[in-house]
């Protein structure tokens, strides 16, 4: 019983946006006419997915530990494609691709820590949700614009996205740091409740 309470809406539609990123991948190099349109649409269908598992959670009260995993694993998964994507495609360049995974790896120790000591993670903020607006809609307007768009305009926008999603970076870590002091502090007062 415990399992199927898991398996909510908003789970199984993370779930569903974690299987739409190999779906991404093919559609975008399958070298079909409107590939890019249709691997657009694709990612579009992922993000709705993204908005409604969100609104069904808070909504119906359905947010869970393991919602708070899957939610972000998805994003980040299929942000991680799209970019390796059009990196490959030579539309950005590869630093890109290596700033985000390196920023991803950080957040995804910081976020096993946090699990690990208050079995949760924190949610996203108004700073990482508007770091995963902009940098879908930079996504989206290289994917579309893909031959059409001439350099150095695609580096300037990703470079743009990655600040910030750098300043989203900045604004978990000071919420990683005041999370690890409220609960060394807490500890630290048990410690002194059972001494005396």
């Amino acid at each position: 019983m415990d399992m199927m309470k898991k398996f909510t809406i908003p789970n199984l539609l993370s779930i569903f946006r974690l299987l739409l990123v190999p779906v991404f991948a093919v559609t975008y190099f399958d070298g079909g006419e409107y590939s890019g349109l249709r691997a657009v649409l694709i990612y579009i269908l992922a993000g709705l997915t993204d908005i409604l598992d969100g609104y069904i959670a808070r909504k119906y009260k359905m947010m869970s530990a393991l919602g708070r995993v899957l939610d972000p694993l998805g994003d980040k998964l299929m942000a991680f494609t799209v970019l390796v994507c059009i990196t490959v495609d030579e539309t950005i360049p590869p630093w890109a691709v290596i700033t985000f995974f390196v920023k991803e790896v950080l957040m995804g120790i910081g976020a096993l820590v946090l699990f690990r000591k208050i079995a949760d993670t924190p949610p996203s903020n108004v700073f990482g949700k508007t770091s995963t607006v902009v940098f879908f809609a930079v996504c989206v307007i290289l994917i579309v614009g893909k031959g059409h768009i001439k350099p150095p305009i695609p580096s300037i926008m990703i470079t743009g996205a990655i600040v910030i999603m750098l300043l989203a970076f900045a604004s978990y870590v000071s919420k990683f740091i005041s999370i690890q002091q409220k609960t060394k502090g807490s500890v630290q007062r048990e410690e002194d409740g059972e001494a005396r």
